[in-house]
């Protein structure tokens, strides 16, 4: 292996990610925990991954489950304790796997020390976060729109000044320009390190480089309040602040698998980003592929419907521009989206498991680092939830208070938020059919999918053609193939509205990856596809293949032959 190759392990890995709080509760309280994590590992280790990406864990007051953390270097007793994080680290580690934490460090909880000696004016820790005076009618200084509804200014009576949250009130932005904001950063990142912590995924890290100077956002039609993305991301230090945090903290040295969450990120700023020689960032989380079920960009609670030619060039437009420079995080599901299953796949009975394996196939078959979100291996579905007291999530209940106060109906929202709540992705691991899905043994923090007593753990593993065993599968190809890590990616058939048709080509090796994307059989075409005699299946959904069609969501990754050699005349 190249000195290069040993620093960029993770090009060749697959990361699991872990929302604690749902994964699985040891003690009975209704809440996931470290504990139930570590039970769990030889699940992971018989799956094959390589990563686990564990979302937050730290002390926080839990206003946005975690997101919100008020001492980065201590474990929020709901999780458990800093010996059960060693715990874990160590059972990893001697499996042979990794351990990839979450870092939230574009805000804070307005209860971290920083920001309590914050709200004084006179404190030399003021400067940590935004703070700006009134209006002139004593309102936000500008009309910026928090992600999560309402004003991204909270007025801090003591002050008399209002702080900037670009998320829940309670989340202040914190003030990287400052070098003190800057090095507290690098000084926790490196003790985390120092304990045996493999990698970090960066929070929002596009945010924390902001305008030189603030203003008013341009306010969509029917809104009170504005966006200014261009004022809060991607701001001209953000370059410069990752790459102090790559020196500072030893991503290289230390060999950290590193992704930044970066919405609305460019391929160009991708590229830049990613670029090794640049050393900010191992790879990034893009979204435009996320963005195809909603009438507009930013209208995540409007749903439309996806043509597939727009997805596939979604990816495709990734695969070209990052090629040879940067790298791609390949992600279908988080704690953010709700399951791919409803909502890029078909979840009846007659099709989830078929079609939770081919977009399987598509995804990990492209290249990048793959990324599986706890029961996506399992084929789990969006919820079931059917009111509003169903609901945890802090965003989704804003959007309905907001949505009842503009005079939407209530079945309008509750339809939004059954397809697009975050609360899809945060209802608990099935592991078994007993009546809390095996999560726990008190009353679940958030309610379990009923459909748990089909889909679970348990049943998948005793089941050879189940999801979980065809991600087996999968994640064992990546471990052997190199072409699938390294092989140039080219589509084929960018219209047609049924197949997904790619290859990948590594010297002479070269892949043919099929699927039928759709819940009708799909004729072949005559043209398109490469053709020849010699194919080898690798992994399919339906063993060979009929000939002429693809059967509902049937999909197939073929090894062609080698091209001839040219014919020497004597």
């Amino acid at each position: 292996m190249t000195a290069a190759a040993e620093r960029e392990w993770w090009r060749s890995a697959v990361v699991y990610q872990i929302y604690p709080r749902s994964f699985a509760d040891s003690d009975g309280d209704g809440i996931g925990d470290l504990p139930g994590i570590v039970d769990r590992l030889d699940y992971l280790h018989r799956l094959g991954v390589d990563v686990v990406w564990l979302s937050p864990v730290y002390a926080s007051p839990q206003d946005d489950n975690g997101y919100d953390i008020s001492d980065y270097y201590a474990i929020d007793p709901v999780f458990g304790t800093l010996d059960d994080l060693d715990r874990l680290i160590d059972g990893l580690h001697r499996r042979g796997m990794k351990l990839m934490l979450d870092m939230v460090v574009n805000h804070t909880s307005d209860e971290h020390p920083w920001f309590v000696e914050a709200r004084d004016p006179a404190s030399p820790k003021r400067d940590w976060y935004w703070w700006r005076p009134p209006a002139a009618d004593g309102g936000p200084p500008y009309n910026w729109a928090s992600v999560f509804s309402g004003s991204a200014w909270t007025l801090d009576e003591r002050s008399g000044e209002y702080y900037l949250h670009l998320y829940g009130a309670k989340q202040p932005d914190l003030n990287w320009e400052n070098p003190g904001v800057r090095q507290a950063m690098h000084r926790m990142m490196r003790w985390w390190a120092d304990r045996g912590v493999d990698g970090l995924r960066l929070d929002a890290i596009n945010l924390i480089a902001k305008a030189d100077e603030f203003a008013d956002g341009p306010t969509p039609p029917g809104s009170s309040y504005g966006i200014p993305w261009d004022l809060v991301a991607y701001g001209p230090r953000l370059d410069q602040f990752l790459a102090e945090l790559h020196r500072e903290v030893g991503f290289t040295e230390r060999k950290l698998i590193t992704v930044g969450e970066t919405a609305g990120v460019t391929i160009e700023q991708a590229r830049r980003l990613t670029d090794p020689a640049r050393r900010e960032l191992g790879m990034v989380f893009t979204f435009d592929h996320l963005d195809l079920d909603q009438k507009a960009v930013g209208a995540k609670w409007d749903l439309a419907e996806v043509e597939l030619p727009l997805l596939k060039r979604a990816f495709a437009r990734w695969q070209d521009g990052l090629a040879g420079v940067g790298w791609n995080s390949l992600y279908w599901n988080n704690h953010d989206q709700p399951r791919v299953v409803s909502r890029f796949g078909d979840d009846s009975a007659e099709h989830r498991v078929v079609s939770a394996k081919t977009l399987a196939t598509v995804l990990h078959l492209h290249q990048g680092t793959p990324y599986v979100y706890q029961g996506e291996e399992l084929g789990m579905t969006n919820t079931a939830y059917t009111e509003i007291g169903h609901y945890r999530d802090l965003e989704s209940l804003n959007f309905y208070r907001d949505g009842l106060d503009r005079g939407l109906s209530e079945e309008a929202l509750l339809r939004s938020l059954a397809g697009r709540s975050r609360d899809n992705a945060r209802a608990p691991m099935h592991w078994d059919d007993s009546p809390q899905a095996g999560f726990s043994d008190g009353t679940p923090w958030i309610g379990v999918n009923p459909n748990h007593v089909i889909i679970n753990a348990l049943a998948a593993e005793a089941d050879p053609d189940s999801v979980f065993h065809y991600y087996r599968k999968l994640i064992m190809l990546r471990h052997a193939e190199p072409v699938i890590v390294h092989g140039r990616f080219e589509l084929l058939l960018p219209d047609h509205d049924q197949l997904w048709a790619f290859t990948r080509t590594l010297d002479q090796d070269r892949l043919l990856v099929i699927a039928n994307c759709s819940s009708v059989p799909a004729p072949l075409p005559a043209e398109g596809l490469p053709g020849g005699t010699g194919t080898t299946t690798m992994i399919s959904t339906h063993g060979e293949p009929e000939a002429g069609q693809l059967r509902p969501w049937e999909s197939a990754v073929l090894r062609l032959a080698p091209p001839a050699p040219p014919h020497q005349l004597s």
